[in-house]
């Protein structure tokens, strides 16, 4: 192992995840997990939890439960994909949550009349569902903070998915972020990013908790299952070091760098106070804070798959002799007109 993979490895058993080497492979040996945001919080908050019944998000609420938060609503969303298996995980759920005395909302939603309907693929499709259902718990329990069990493998794969679509940089996602889903600002919070699945599932097992096993995570179908079961393994053997370490520290210097130019681009003030670009003010940016600023506002107004392309379509808007707009993915337009830019088209505005 590398010096770089060591330290690495030096920061988990800081964070509470000791590790021994078994035929080859990192395996993980649970000690005590001490998670900086669950050891900072206050317990006296109410919190929406996502608990899918995996071994992720039973390890998330355990944890939460024995450092005392009890202030938590369980929100269970059954995609209704893997017939009285999907039944089943949400039967699970309701008696976890009961047992720990917290209240639980499970939802339901047929996925494959969703995707019929949109077009979108089954990853897209569950992911905004699940954030439709938390906004329908959020006005029900009148809060707007979600806690999720997102993991370093977790945040590995979306760098390397990110990277694959032409997203900018090795951007993954943030312990803490602000989303926008039906006109709701609500507080997405993933205090297990610094730690292993392996490491999860391993405290799981020497504190006797069970949990559900969901088994088309193992078929190489989906595009995370394949990066997981096939992509990273091959790196792990060609580099001969932790691959997935490698990209979470990418993904924590790239957050450190979009914070910096973030911070360049909001002092432009290119927002007017109708929401839309200021297009006097954002010609004066450096052509790459330009991108930055674009991209910025179409995240901010809900647009859908943006990457590398459609950000340099929509620079194409600040030539004012080139057409007046473009199309955005999902029926939305970007419009130029009298030293504007706004996004129109969409039904959720």
């Amino acid at each position: 192992m590398g010096n770089n993979a060591e330290r690495w490895v030096r920061g988990w058993l800081r964070m509470g995840v000791a590790w021994r080497a078994a035929g080859g492979q990192t395996a993980a040996v649970a000690t005590e997990l001490h998670i900086p945001w669950i050891e900072g919080e206050s317990r006296a908050k109410r919190w929406l939890v996502g608990v899918s019944g995996g071994a992720d998000s039973v390890a998330l609420l355990h944890l939460l439960a024995e450092s005392g938060f009890r202030n938590l609503v369980v929100c269970h969303l059954d995609h209704r994909l893997r017939g009285g298996a999907s039944t089943g995980d949400a039967r699970f759920v309701q008696r976890l949550a009961d047992q720990l005395g917290l209240k639980c909302e499970i939802g339901r939603v047929d996925m494959r009349v969703r995707m019929m309907q949109s077009g979108e693929s089954m990853e897209t499709a569950a992911r905004k569902a699940r954030h439709e259902f938390f906004v329908e718990c959020a006005r029900k329990h009148r809060c707007r903070r979600v806690l999720l069990a997102h993991h370093a493998d977790d945040q590995a794969e979306t760098v390397l998915w990110n990277l694959l679509r032409g997203s900018r940089g090795l951007k993954g996602m943030r312990e803490e972020q602000m989303m926008r889903v039906n006109r709701m600002e609500l507080s997405l919070v993933r205090p297990l990013l610094g730690l292993r699945h392996a490491g999860l599932v391993a405290w799981l097992e020497s504190r006797g908790h069970r949990w559900r096993e969901d088994a088309s995570n193992h078929e190489p179908v989906a595009v995370r299952n394949r990066l997981r079961g096939e992509v990273f393994p091959l790196l792990d053997a060609i580099a001969q070091r932790d691959s997935v370490a490698a990209f979470v520290r990418g993904a924590a210097d790239e957050a450190l760098r979009e914070d910096a130019e973030n911070t360049v681009v909001e002092s432009a003030d290119v927002i007017d106070p109708q929401g839309r670009i200021h297009l006097p003010a954002l010609r004066k940016l450096p052509p790459a804070m330009q991108n930055i600023a674009l991209r910025n506002y179409l995240v901010d107004q809900q647009v859908p798959s943006i990457d590398r392309a459609l950000i340099e379509r929509a620079i194409g808007l600040l030539d004012p002799t080139a057409a007046a707009s473009v199309n955005l993915p999902g029926g939305g337009r970007l419009r130029r007109r009298a030293g504007r830019l706004w996004v129109e088209g969409y039904s959720f505005r």
